[in-house]
């Protein structure tokens, strides 16, 4: 690679001379304000923040999309651009809600933090505003376009990340607004609810649907038994809510917190995360075994569930029968647990808290339910959990560690590394390998499906009978692999799958990141290193190991993949049309 020397700020620069001047200028730690820009999402210009002045140009230049050459003199903040800066945020705030204390993204806001920033303190510009109707009709997200500042992040996200196009622009000049085709809403689009446009989101015009006020219901009902589960990739997030540095595991302090709060049984989805490789692994050995539909693709990310029964319905039988593992706990919390406690299942109240929109989507279908009862009631995301903490003024930094609640709260390494993409397969093979050979995997460290990279492969050795899997994150990467399965380039056995990039550790629950902190910090790198490492400081490390998983089959389910298991474990999904 070719570099160039440049001088930004009086600062001389030596850059590879494909960078931008804005990815120069923070490579010599200069920062240069942006809104429309999202790192490894979009770069378009558009919003004019980033503008610079360089020597010898007649006109100011957007940083982000500005290429840089040897000998280049740029200057970022000069008292013109500062005024341009400062009068550009103003004519963003002429027609924008200003509903600034009552937004879920304040204190959180990267374009208050700017208006603050260059001292907007007043509204010189009144522009007209326009009317919105909330789209608040799916279960996962609502959209507030009155919020919306047109910087298309969301829009990018959607279509170039994800490669969905559930949303776009329609209109022209202050007309522009974003929305799904025809004007629909969102609950009628091909959207899969996986949130990556809330992440992507400065303002608050995205967010996940509120259940929080349920939740607050269920622990205030006297007739109710409320159980709450937490999902692996949770303890590697919820930190960054309360300011604690991001990859910082809270497993403790979680478990405390959600007890400050009420809840009368504390498990964890990590419990189901290990049941689901029994019944998942298992499902696995059989198709191999008996001529199944192969590959194999696992089923615990609603969202690309939902994906792949739009997009891609002819893969609707190679998809894993077994539910996602918190849809399976909170089963197994309304029949066994309830049987255990002599508790009437209809009167416990089962909460999720997860770092998935969509897996408020899940919650609602109507195939996860039984006898009349849902399997889960209510899914809060890791936003929301810190948003109930916060009001019930939990100190959560000096919270003492404490334990999951027996019965269901028992975990191994496996399945802490559900939250990470690669995990779940990781964790299936740690398992299969020993059921189908009869030996002892020591070394359990599988980093030929780690890592960030989009598709990974690879062939596991199962004493003789060689096993052909792969892993995708993010929907884009999804159908690309199944694209060229259906064109017969590649063949598997096995296939994991989740809709979010880096999998749930990136989730649309997850804390939002600001796109300043995403230029300099790998945000799914850093949090899944959190999981590995609690993988890596566990006394058991494979699911079949977790004792509570054992006693369960013993005392309840009968035989892994039995009729029991079957009919309180697994499921079925539906081809879906793109638009309804």
């Amino acid at each position: 690679m070719n570099y160039v020397t440049i001088t930004i700020d009086g600062i001389k620069v030596t850059v590879p001379e494909n960078y931008t001047v804005l990815e120069a200028a923070r490579e010599a730690q200069i920062n240069i304000p942006t809104l429309c820009y999202l790192k490894d999402v979009q770069q378009i210009g558009a919003c004019r923040l980033c503008l610079v002045e360089i020597k010898g140009a007649r006109a100011y230049q957007a940083a982000c999309v500005a290429p840089i050459s040897d000998g280049m003199e740029i200057y970022t903040n000069t008292e013109k651009l500062r005024k341009v800066r400062k009068i550009n945020l103003e004519l963003i705030l002429s027609t924008h809600n200003r509903e600034c204390t009552s937004c879920v993204r304040s204190g959180n806001c990267e374009l208050a933090a700017l208006c603050k920033e260059y001292g907007v303190n007043d509204y010189p510009y009144d522009g007209e505003k326009f009317e919105y109707e909330v789209d608040d009709l799916s279960p996962s997200l609502v959209r507030d376009n009155s919020k919306c500042i047109s910087c298309r992040r969301c829009i990018a996200a959607c279509n170039d990340v994800q490669k969905i196009g559930a949303i776009g622009l329609s209109q022209r000049g202050i007309k522009t607004v974003v929305g799904s085709a025809f004007e629909r809403s969102i609950v009628d689009a091909p959207c899969v609810y996986c949130g990556q446009c809330i992440l992507a989101c400065p303002v608050g015009a995205l967010k996940e649907k509120d259940n929080t006020a349920d939740v607050w219901a269920a622990l205030n009902d006297p007739e109710k038994y409320v159980v709450v589960q937490p999902a692996p990739a949770v303890r590697a997030t919820l930190g960054e809510e309360f300011g604690m540095p991001m990859g910082t595991s809270v497993t403790g302090k979680l478990a405390t917190a959600l007890r400050r709060l009420g809840f009368d049984k504390v498990f964890d989805t990590d419990f189901g995360a290990d049941l689901t490789i029994m019944e998942e692994g298992t499902e696995l050995i059989q198709r191999i075994q008996n001529g199944g539909t192969l590959p194999m693709i696992t089923s615990c990310s609603p969202g690309w569930i939902k994906y792949c029964e739009t997009f891609f319905p002819e893969f609707i039988p190679n998809l894993s029968s077994c539910k996602s593992p918190h849809e399976m706990e909170g089963a197994l919390i309304k029949s066994y647990f309830a049987e255990k406690e002599g508790i009437d299942p209809k009167n416990i109240y089962v909460v999720s808290v997860m770092p998935c929109t969509s897996k408020k989507y899940e919650a609602a279908r109507p195939e996860l339910s039984r006898d009349g009862m849902k399997d889960v009631d209510a899914v809060i995301t890791v936003r929301e959990l810190a948003r109930m903490i916060k009001t019930a003024s939990i100190d959560f930094v000096r919270l003492p560690d404490s334990d999951f609640d027996s019965v269901m709260g028992e975990s191994t390494g496996a399945s802490v590394i559900f939250g990470t993409t690669g995990g779940v397969m990781e964790a299936a093979l740690r398992t299969v390998y020993e059921v189908v050979t009869g030996k002892e995997l020591t070394d359990v460290n599988l980093t030929a499906v780690r890592g960030l990279e989009g598709i990974k492969e690879a062939e596991v050795d199962l004493d003789g009978k060689v096993v052909r899997v792969a892993v995708a994150h993010g929907t884009a990467n999804a159908k690309a692999l199944l694209e060229s399965i259906k064109r017969g380039e590649k063949q598997y056995d096995f296939i994991e799958i989740m809709a979010c990039p880096g999998g749930c550790i990136h989730g649309g629950g997850t804390p939002i990141v600001s796109a300043t902190e995403r230029s300099y910090v790998d945000v799914r790198a850093t949090r899944a290193k959190a999981l590995y490492n609690e993988d890596a400081g566990k006394a058991k490390r494979k699911s079949h190991e977790n004792e509570e998983v054992k006693k369960l089959y013993a005392e309840y389910l009968g035989e892994i993949g039995g009729h029991k298991a079957h009919e309180l474990l697994h499921t079925h999904y539906t081809a879906r049309k793109k638009y309804n």
